[in-house]
Order: structure tokens, then C-alpha cells, then sequence
């Protein structure tokens, strides 16, 4: 086995308010506690309940600007998504069973509904 699987690591723009995002919508919290670390150091954002990936955001000087090659997939209620500022992109259809959303820097992630 030539590596094993560690933590998630999404670039943002604005780090720390995409931390928040993310805790808010995963209900994860950050590892360290906010002035701990300068505000230009990479967040980490964990599952309290220990079930979820580590999750590191990481401070970049460009917006998104291409399709992602890796993404998020959540259990979700899309409406409750948009309502915490997340955009639909795609709705589930055809043969695809699952919603792509994109998170507000614009990072697709897809919905499963349970």
C-alpha cells in the first residue's frame, strides 16, 4: 500500500469565512479554536462526533475559476443548503440521483437526500 487516505483540503479565497460555511452546513467545528493560529494559516475543521474526514481550508490568492477535480459529496437537504447560501447547479435527474450544489466561493459539492 503505497499511501493512505489523511484529511480533505479545499482552497478558498477567504478561508476563514468558508471555514464557518462548511461547520455550519457539516455541524463540524474548527480543531483550533480562532486566534490560536495567525488568520493567514490554513483552518482545520473536524466532526465532533469523530465519524466525518479532517477538513483543511486553505487560504489562495485567486477565485475559483474551473470545474473542480475533486469534490464534496453530503448527505442533504438542497433546499436548507440554499438557504444557508449555497447555489444549486444541477438538480437531480435522469440518471443522475444526486443535486450539484456549489458552496458561496462557488466549490461544487454534490447533495444526496436521504
Amino acid at each position: 500500500m503505497p499511501a493512505k487516505f489523511k484529511d480533505l483540503a479545499l482552497d478558498a479565497l477567504d478561508h476563514q469565512a468558508q471555514a464557518d460555511w462548511w461547520c455550519t452546513v457539516l455541524g463540524y467545528v474548527r480543531r483550533s479554536p480562532s486566534g490560536e493560529k495567525p488568520p493567514d494559516w490554513p483552518v482545520a475543521i473536524v466532526d465532533p462526533a469523530g465519524e466525518g474526514p479532517l477538513l483543511w481550508l486553505n487560504p489562495v490568492p485567486e477565485r475559483k475559476s474551473v470545474k473542480n477535480r475533486m469534490h464534496l459529496d453530503v448527505w442533504g437537504n438542497p433546499d436548507e443548503l440554499v438557504a444557508a447560501g449555497a447555489r444549486m447547479v444541477a438538480e437531480r435527474g435522469g440518471d443522475r440521483e444526486w443535486h450539484v450544489m456549489a458552496d458561496p466561493e462557488g466549490n461544487e459539492f454534490c447533495v444526496f437526500e436521504r
